[in-house]
């Protein structure tokens, strides 16, 4: 599904980070097909200090005492979580004045961090690339995290979602690399979610394999039905994941930033990582 593919660099006239938004182009493509890649977003150095400290983070023999939990922690797959709080270059990249600009347009006012994931994961070598087993295995499990209906909302004709993800690549995904596979314009569906998948998986062309390199960030409604994919090249996948909704509504569980880390942080960004704003929502009229 070429035509479902729409990346861009972020519109930022004058440099402002207030002035940041979607091109409509972008807004377009997203209100479409729930997702929108944006390239030139992370500058190398920014790559490679977010990418050091995951590998720091693998490496770490006590994952309990830097307050992250693990999903999966195996010879193939780091799946760790709550990762903002472990090191300076994650905390900037979940706060990026590039990024939350855009991530606030489609939730539609103030936001607050929902999560902060990371995985770390390559090929599986106990599945054999040249198999129709393994292509089986491809992607590895859709999900969404919200639903159209109760998850998302219209206005001014645009859409919205209340729960909003940005991953980062860390490494360049090629078509055997991982990338992250969507169903496009799922977002808008109010289908059962097993309907949706069973379709898809019936039909190819109804699926999209996102492909980018390293620095470009993936911009998704979590009511878009999404999945990791298997790696089958012998390459390592990277990527840095951000969850945002409402300040009213919940951090995911084990998210819960700690008081000692709030105290240490900006006031600007204070609400944005802890929440603090709680009921009081800045509604944008978008």
């Amino acid at each position: 599904m070429m035509n479902s593919r729409m990346s861009q660099d972020i519109h930022t006239p004058n440099g402002k980070a207030e002035n940041i938004h979607l091109t409509p182009a972008q807004r377009l493509h997203f209100d479409v097909y729930g997702y929108v890649l944006l390239e030139n977003v992370l500058t190398s150095d920014e790559v490679e200090r977010m990418k050091q400290a995951l590998y720091r983070l693998k490496a770490e023999p006590d994952l309990d005492a830097h307050r992250v939990y693990v999903n999966k922690r195996g010879e193939h797959m780091f799946h760790v979580g709550h990762v903002v709080e472990y090191d300076q270059a994650l905390l900037e990249y979940a706060s990026h004045p590039r990024l939350t600009p855009l991530v606030k347009e489609i939730v539609g006012g103030a936001i607050r961090l929902e999560e902060s994931e990371a995985i770390i994961n390559r090929r599986d070598p106990q599945l054999i690339p040249a198999t129709d087993a393994y292509r089986r295995t491809l992607p590895t499990g859709f999900h969404t995290g919200t639903r159209h209906g109760w998850g998302t909302y219209m206005s001014n004709q645009h859409f919205h979602c209340l729960f909003v993800k940005t991953l980062a690549y860390l490494t360049n995904v090629g078509p055997d690399d991982g990338g992250t596979a969507v169903i496009p314009g799922s977002h808008r569906l109010g289908w059962k979610e097993r309907d949706i998948i069973d379709a898809a998986l019936s039909d190819e062309s109804l699926i999209y394999q996102v492909e980018a390199k390293a620095g470009s960030v993936l911009l998704f409604a979590e009511s878009l039905v999404h999945s990791t994919t298997a790696v089958r090249s012998d390459r390592e996948r990277v990527v840095l994941i951000s969850g945002y909704t409402p300040p009213m509504m919940r951090e995911w569980p084990g998210n819960e930033i700690s008081p000692d880390f709030v105290a240490t942080l900006p006031a600007d960004i204070r609400p944005l990582i802890s929440g603090s704003d709680s009921w009081h929502w800045r509604h944008d009229d978008a």
